[in-house]
């Protein structure tokens, strides 16, 4: 069993991360959506991450991964994982308060910081603007990506089978990310920008990393070692 002791965490910013109700959170989405800064990658991006959090369904923690890889082979780099009680309720719309208190301590523990980071979840495509992705690359001052396997609020077309075919995703008749086919015949990605990245670099980034599978590649190997490691504390 996982350590019963919450980790109290401290902020290292001038501004709060954490939330502890959901009122709460959704100011706070509303005051850090003003830090989301959408704008061109640094010239060279030689590593990328990806980060995931798995979850013991039959009590209250889980564990945050980020897996750190080569931005060209995809070599792992490096790896961290975070394992902890949860502090926050599962709610459509407030994932990242769930998550963030397993992802960030991960981070903190790495060697090295990716270029760029990859999310199992929304980022720009949220009804405050301000999903997990931007949450997370805020919070580490890092340009980071939304690739969530399911919409959270907006509509669209069917992108075409072939795979590189997108489609806007639109709420409000803003465009606040694309529908993107990352392999031939297989359910599309909902891409969106997360913080320092621009919306054609964002899908750029997740073809780049995308091969055999639907998910970019930092992103399923973040996905296997937080599974590997719940299931061995479950054991």
């Amino acid at each position: 069993m996982p350590n019963s002791n919450i980790l109290q965490h401290k902020e290292d910013s001038d501004y709060p991360i954490y939330a502890s109700s959901p009122a709460e959170a959704k100011q706070l989405q509303r005051t850090l959506r003003q830090r989301v800064k959408i704008a061109p990658l640094p010239s060279q991006i030689k590593t990328i991450a990806g980060a995931d959090v798995s979850f013991n369904l039959k009590s209250n923690w889980g564990v945050g991964g980020v897996v750190v890889c080569d931005a060209e082979t995809f070599d792992v780099l490096d790896s961290a994982t975070f394992q902890s009680v949860l502090s926050f309720p599962y709610i459509p719309g407030f994932l990242s308060f769930r998550e963030l208190p397993l992802i960030l301590p991960a981070f903190k523990k790495l060697s090295r910081q990716p270029d760029l980071v990859l999310c199992d979840g929304q980022g720009f495509a949220h009804p405050r603007r301000f999903g997990l992705a931007c949450h997370l690359g805020v919070a580490l001052n890092c340009p980071s990506i939304g690739c969530a396997k399911s919409r959270l609020i907006g509509e669209h077309a069917e992108p075409e089978r072939i795979r590189g075919s997108r489609v806007p995703l639109t709420f409000e008749e803003e465009e606040i990310g694309v529908v993107l086919r990352t392999r031939t015949g297989v359910a599309p990605l909902y891409i969106s920008i997360g913080h320092k990245i621009t919306l054609p670099e964002a899908i750029d980034w997740t073809l780049r990393t995308t091969g055999r599978y639907r998910l970019p590649e930092p992103i399923r190997a973040a996905h296997k070692l937080v599974n590997k490691i719940r299931q061995q504390i479950s054991e």
